[in-house]
C-alpha cells in the first residue's frame, strides 16, 4: 500500500481550534477576554501558537470555536489571520456560539464540535485535529496525523509526561507498550504515576486526531447521553478508551525544538505559571525558541516603531537587562530588569521594574516601582506609584497569588483611585 503523502493528508485534514473556555483559573487577566486571546510573549496571544503550528504545518483549513468574551479574539483573528486564499479552500474561520442544534449554548467541548457538524461536513475532511487553543508549544501537527494513519488508529490523543504535583490539573492516561490509551481520567484527585517515570503522570495535551465520520457518530452518541456533560475529556474520551478506539501520540515525536532543548508546552491557565512562562523568556536561553525563522510564530502586526531607550545620564539611564522590550516601547531615563514590556508601553524617569510583565498600550509614570507584577493591558501607573514591595498593601488593593505574583488591571486602579 502506499504511504500517504503528507502534503495529501494537510489537505484533507480539518483543524479545529477550541477557544471559547472561561479561563477561570487566570482570574483578572480573563475578566474581559477569553484564555486564549491573553497576550504573551510581547507581540503575540496565547492563540497565535496554535494557529502557527496550523500554518507552519501545512494546515490551511482551520476553524476557531469561540463562546465566552471572545470579542477581542475575534478582532484578532480578523485583523491577523486572514491571509489565506479562499479561491484554493483554505481557510481561517471564526465560529462563535450560534444555537445551531437547539436552543441552548455550548455544555462543553463535545457539544461545542457536536452543535456544528454541518459546518464541518461542509469541508468534507477526512480527518479533524481537535486542538485546545490556550496552550503555548511548537508542534508539527503533520507528524501526529501521519502517526494516526499508519497505525490506523480512530482517534489519537497527544500526550506528555507532567509533574506529578501538577498531574491534577489534566487529563491522565494509561498507555500499554502497543501504544494504546488503556485509561483515561479527568483532573485525577490523586493521579498515576508513570511506572518509567515515578516523578511523572501521562497527561492529554487537549489534542486529538479523528477519523471525521468516526468523529460525527461518537458527538451524536454522546448528545443523546443524558448522564454526559458532553465534554471531551471528562466524557467523550473516556468512553473510547473504554472500548479500545484510542491511540497514544508521543510529543517528542512532533515537537519542534533546538537539538539541546527538551520538548516545551505549557498550559498557562494560571497566574503563577503564566508568569513563569512569560519570565523564563526572559533568560540568557530561554526554553520556548521565538526566534526560530523555520518556525515562526505569526501574529497581527501593528505598525509600530522600533523600541527605544532614551537620556544616559548617571541619575537617568534608560536601560533594560534580561528583559524583552516590544516594538513601539519607550524606556525614558527607567530601568527594566528581568521583565517584559509588550506592545506600546511607555517607562516614565527614574522608574524601577523587575520581574514584572506589562501588557500593552500601558503607561508607567516617573519614579514607579514594580516587582513581580503582571500589569493589564491599558493600566495608567501615576507617577510615584508602587507595587511589589509591601505583600500587606498589595493584597489590600491588588489581585496577588500565594507565591507573591500579583496582578494590577485597569478596574483595580479606578477602585483604588476612588477609595483613596
Amino acid at each position: 500500500m502506499r504511504a500517504p503523502h503528507v502534503a495529501a493528508i494537510a489537505r484533507g485534514t480539518l483543524a479545529v481550534v477550541l477557544a471559547g473556555g472561561r479561563g477561570a483559573r487566570l482570574g483578572p487577566l480573563t475578566q474581559h477576554r477569553s484564555k486564549p486571546a491573553v497576550p504573551f510573549g510581547g507581540k503575540f496571544r496565547i492563540i497565535d501558537f496554535p494557529l502557527s503550528n496550523c500554518i507552519n504545518s501545512g494546515l490551511r483549513r482551520v476553524a476557531i470555536v469561540t463562546q465566552y468574551k471572545a470579542q477581542s479574539l475575534l478582532r484578532h483573528a480578523q485583523e491577523g489571520w486572514n491571509f489565506l486564499d479562499g479561491r484554493v479552500h483554505e481557510f481561517i474561520e471564526t465560529i462563535p456560539a450560534q444555537q445551531r442544534v437547539g436552543n441552548g449554548w455550548y455544555q462543553g467541548t463535545a457539544d461545542a464540535l457536536y452543535q456544528n457538524i454541518d459546518l464541518f461536513r461542509a469541508h468534507r475532511p477526512k480527518h479533524i485535529l481537535v486542538i485546545a487553543g490556550d496552550h503555548v508549544y511548537r508542534m508539527d501537527y503533520s507528524v501526529m496525523l501521519l502517526d494516526h494513519i499508519e497505525r490506523q488508529a480512530e482517534t489519537t490523543i497527544a500526550c506528555i509526561p507532567v509533574s506529578i504535583t501538577h498531574a491534577h490539573e489534566f487529563g491522565i492516561m494509561a498507555v500499554d507498550s502497543a501504544g494504546s490509551v488503556i485509561g483515561f481520567e479527568e483532573k485525577p484527585a490523586a493521579p498515576a504515576p508513570m511506572t518509567s517515570q515515578p516523578g511523572c503522570a501521562l497527561a492529554s495535551m487537549g489534542i486529538y486526531v479523528f477519523d471525521a465520520e468516526f468523529l460525527y457518530e461518537e458527538l451524536r452518541r454522546d448528545s443523546v447521553d443524558d448522564a454526559s456533560s458532553h465534554d471531551f475529556g471528562r466524557d467523550l474520551i473516556p468512553a473510547l478508551v473504554a472500548r479500545g478506539c484510542v491511540a497514544a501520540h508521543d510529543f517528542t515525536q512532533s515537537s519542534v525544538v533546538d537539538n539541546d532543548k527538551r520538548p516545551y508546552w505549557r498550559d498557562v491557565g494560571t497566574i503563577d505559571a503564566y508568569w513563569e512562562a512569560s519570565i523564563d523568556l526572559t533568560r540568557v536561553t530561554p526554553e520556548l525558541n521565538l526566534y526560530d525563522p523555520a518556525w515562526p510564530i505569526l501574529t497581527a502586526e501593528q505598525p509600530l516603531p522600533p523600541a527605544k531607550f532614551v537620556f544616559a545620564d548617571r541619575e537617568r539611564r534608560g536601560s533594560a537587562l534580561d528583559s524583552l522590550v516590544s516594538s513601539g516601547c519607550i524606556v525614558s531615563g527607567a530601568h527594566v530588569e528581568r521583565s517584559l514590556l509588550s506592545t506600546n508601553v511607555r517607562v516614565g524617569s527614574h522608574s524601577c521594574i523587575e520581574d514584572s510583565i506589562i501588557l500593552p498600550d500601558t503607561f508607567v509614570g516617573g519614579h514607579v516601582t514594580l516587582r513581580k507584577a503582571i500589569v493589564d493591558r491599558s493600566c495608567v501607573l501615576p507617577d510615584g506609584f508602587s507595587a511589589g514591595v509591601n505583600p500587606e498593601v498589595d493584597r489590600a488593593r491588588f489581585y496577588v497569588t500565594d507565591s507573591g505574583v500579583l496582578v494590577i488591571t485597569p478596574d483595580m486602579l479606578r477602585e483604588h483611585s476612588r477609595g483613596a
